[in-house]
């Protein structure tokens, strides 16, 4: 039986990092990890980002900082493009892993930028693509 926050949990990570992202997490579960989408589904997601006491603007920030901070590369990519639906800004980011370059280290705050704007640049592109399908299909017949 699942448990209220493993729903909730869905519901959130839908919300943040976008329904076809979940669904590509979903499909890819195995049996191996399942007990971990589980644990990371209720405890992250049904649990730490369904709290009401800080905004998800400001919890998107927090993710950044600590994922940078870790040196845990490879979820920010993820977590900036959440940042379309959260709320936090590029200059909120910016801003954030400044915090990071002074209390964790220059090099993790650099390389955290270095893959910030090379997804806000992949963002930026698949929104003009996006823009210009739509453009383009308003102009057929």
């Amino acid at each position: 039986m699942r448990k209220p926050q493993y729903d909730a949990g869905q519901n959130i990570r839908r919300e943040v990092l976008g329904a076809a992202h979940v669904a590509n997490a979903d499909a890819a579960t195995t049996p191996l990890d399942a007990p971990f989408q589980q644990l990371i589904t209720e405890a992250a997601w049904g649990t730490v980002w369904a709290s009401d006491q800080i905004s998800r603007r400001e919890r998107s920030m927090l993710t950044l900082a600590l994922l940078a901070a870790l040196g845990n590369f490879d979820e920010i990519p993820m977590h900036i493009r959440a940042t379309a639906n959260t709320g936090a800004t590029p200059q909120d980011i910016a801003e954030t892993f400044q915090h990071v370059a002074i209390y964790a280290g220059v090099p993790r705050a650099n390389h955290a930028l270095k893959l910030a704007k090379k997804t806000y640049a992949e963002m930026a592109a698949e929104k003009e693509a996006t823009d210009s399908r739509a453009g383009d299909s308003h102009d057929a017949p």
